[in-house]
């Protein structure tokens, strides 16, 4: 029997964390313990803030524990002292109580070697959204010293299995909050984010064959996009939502169709005699990559969202799969099979080069970071599944191990407003 679950209960410990390598050139940064009186029972959010920053590869966090001021306003900054401590970034603020059970959390943000503010913001919180508001620190922080957006305040999803049982989760990006979307003793497969973060799309064979369901993340509520005769897989998600990317076995193979994301217009797009599968848009929606052994071995295939003729993408390696576009259009990751083993490759749209991201044998499922800058994989260790991460460069891995299941299968959500 499948329970279907807001997402407002913890199903499972927190993913763990291990990260390896670093940027070349990492940016110092002090995160100075925020101000905050003593009835405020929360976590210490500097704490978080600074996790965040050294995940990414980008920062080296300073130890802040020998300097003897500890500014809550970029007034009271000390600069001379914090340069001495080779800071070229600090970040201060201070949590105050307010009637009603609510939280404001004041932050800035400083250049150091300048001595300006380069940020500065306000936060009216209930203590359930702490973690989140910390999150959003840190992409503050990230945007403001790299240029680019940050991805602390995104959630990933992904399939653990228990016990026997199935749950689909989704997580903060850290791994932390794991919350429960839906759970059965069948298998659940394939989940996939709506470009605006609210719902989620998977495959269950709780009916004993794979059938593609809708889910809300906000209410709950969940419809059946596709259940034809054979298996229904595969579900992506155009870029404007309006449509999904499915696989059906009309026939004796898969092939794929489209969708309108309400179960109406099925129209199919492959027509071939080999096995069409692992759909995914490409940012612009003008072209639909997918995987296919129409030419003996599985490789990556592109044809246009309309439909047409299909034409190869990948040329190195012996079997490619499983391809993820980059948000920015430029890349694709998949995972590459070489005299057995399969990792995370990355490939230049423009160039064709490729490079091998991942350095274990059984990966598999990427998906890029809504900034591009992070891959999130399954990998195999200790026997058990398990989620990593790479940064896009190679540099810098992470591992992600949950002690109580078997977990794989990641999908990471979008940027939210």
């Amino acid at each position: 029997m499948l329970g279907a679950l807001l997402v407002t209960t913890t199903a499972s410990a927190a993913l763990e964390i291990e990260i390896s390598g670093g940027s070349a050139q990492q940016i110092p940064i002090a995160i100075v313990p925020f101000g905050q009186a003593a009835n405020v029972n929360q976590l210490d959010i500097s704490s978080i803030i600074g996790a965040d920053l050294r995940r990414s590869g980008l920062f080296r966090v300073l130890e802040t524990g020998g300097v003897v001021s500890r500014p809550t306003d970029t007034a009271q900054i000390k600069y001379a002292e914090w340069a001495a401590l080779q800071a070229q970034a600090m970040a201060v603020g201070n949590i105050e109580v307010l009637p009603g059970n609510r939280l404001k959390i004041t932050f800035k943000l400083a250049d150091v070697l300048k001595q300006t503010q380069l940020a500065g913001m306000e936060y009216n919180i209930t203590p359930s959204q702490f973690r989140t508001t910390a999150h959003k620190i840190a992409d503050v922080i990230y945007q403001k010293l790299t240029g680019e957006a940050g991805i602390f305040a995104s959630r990933i999803a992904y399939i653990n299995k228990a016990k026997g049982r199935y749950a689909l989760q989704v997580a903060d990006a850290d791994g932390v909050n794991p919350q429960t979307v839906v759970s059965s003793n069948e298998p659940i497969i394939s989940p996939a984010w709506s470009p605006d973060g609210t719902k989620l799309a998977y495959v269950s064979f709780e009916k004993k064959k794979p059938i593609i369901f809708i889910q809300s993340l906000m209410t709950g509520q969940r419809t059946v996009l596709a259940n034809f005769k054979g298996n229904n897989s595969a579900p992506a998600w155009s870029p404007d939502g309006s449509k999904l990317a499915i696989v059906l076995t009309y026939g004796a193979n898969s092939q794929i169709y489209t969708i309108n994301a309400n179960g109406t217009g099925l129209k199919p797009l492959t027509k071939s005699s080999a096995i069409d599968t692992e759909p995914t848009w490409s940012p612009d929606a003008k072209w639909i990559y997918f995987s296919s052994d129409r030419g003996g071995k599985p490789q990556i295939y592109k044809v246009s969202s309309l439909g047409g003729d299909a034409e190869r993408v990948t040329f190195e390696g012996a079997n490619n799969l499983s391809p993820r576009f980059s948000p920015d259009g430029k890349f694709l990751a998949m995972i590459r099979s070489d005299g057995g083993s399969y990792r995370v490759a990355l490939q230049d749209l423009t160039s064709g080069q490729g490079q091998l991201l991942s350095e274990g044998g059984q990966d598999e499922s990427p998906s890029f970071a809504p900034n591009g800058r992070v891959i999130l994989y399954a990998t195999r260790i200790g026997g058990r599944g398990a989620l990593a991460a790479v940064s896009a460069d190679g540099r810098v891995k992470q591992r992600l191990s949950e002690s109580g299941g078997d977990v794989r299968e990641p999908a990471w959500g979008p940027l939210l407003n």
